[in-house]
């Protein structure tokens, strides 16, 4: 079988990440995959996550395991593979070898912005839990392999211009853009993961990308998450310097 065109999108939690994951599924060439590594890393990390235990008899606890599925030609049948990482799940004990088979982009979001999201489903939150270091470190090193910076679409861009920000992606991507992407069916899908109860119920509802909402405010945030904000800066900066521009 003919490897397919294997997309590794990498973002931190409460990026729209899942809504693009939708989005991709809504097309007809197009397998999808949710948070391969996420087992993986509630099993090596003991961290106590809402669903568990149910995430973890649902996909493999060994992260040698998980490359095999993403690398598997044969997952999904369909010339392109989209795959949804969470960068915070690569914890530095797995192998990041792999990365380099795949076509890798980058979804970024405004730390304050994440943080206001990610409290409402779990209230403690620490820098290493929404990814942004982690998200740097991946895109440097494949920036370093390729000898030019991978794609990088703002989560705001998306919302604000779906078509625009997706056909941008799609040309950084070398895939051709669809309109299916723009609309998907509201429920839950065989590919959500096993945690979707306590996460997914907005993009459940969902049949498109949602307008935009108002940037949230640093001095807004909660006292014990602004220095939180304040150290994912940097690292969201520094890829938000090769954001796509949308067309």
């Amino acid at each position: 079988m003919a490897e397919p065109v294997r997309i590794a999108m990498w973002s931190g939690p409460r990026n729209i990440s899942t809504a693009m994951m939708r989005s991709f599924g809504n097309r007809s060439d197009t397998a999808v995959i949710d948070e391969p590594f996420y087992a993986a890393y509630l099993a090596k990390t003991g961290i106590n996550h809402p669903l568990r235990e149910e995430s973890l008899a649902a996909q493999p606890t060994d992260w040698r395991q998980v490359v095999e599925t993403v690398l598997d030609p044969a997952v999904g049948g369909k010339p392109i593979f989209y795959q949804k990482h969470m960068t915070h799940h690569m914890v530095p004990e797995f192998g990041r070898d792999w990365i380099q088979q795949c076509r890798n982009a980058f979804l970024i979001r405004a730390p304050a912005d994440v943080l206001a999201s990610y409290t409402e489903k779990r209230s403690e939150v620490t820098l290493g839990d929404i990814g942004f270091v982690q998200q740097r470190e991946i895109f440097e090193r494949e920036a370093n392999r390729l000898g030019h910076a991978p794609p990088v679409i703002a989560a705001s861009d998306v919302l604000e211009n779906p078509r625009s920000a997706l056909s941008a992606l799609c040309r950084a991507l070398d895939i051709p853009f669809t309109d299916n992407m723009l609309h998907w069916p509201p429920g839950r899908r065989e590919t959500d993961g096993a945690w979707a109860p306590a996460w997914y119920d907005s993009v459940e509802r969902s049949t498109g990308f949602a307008p935009p909402r108002s940037p949230m405010r640093h001095e807004a945030l909660r006292d014990d998450l602004k220095p939180i904000a304040l150290a994912a800066w940097p690292h969201y900066e520094q890829l938000l310097r090769y954001k796509l521009q949308p067309f």
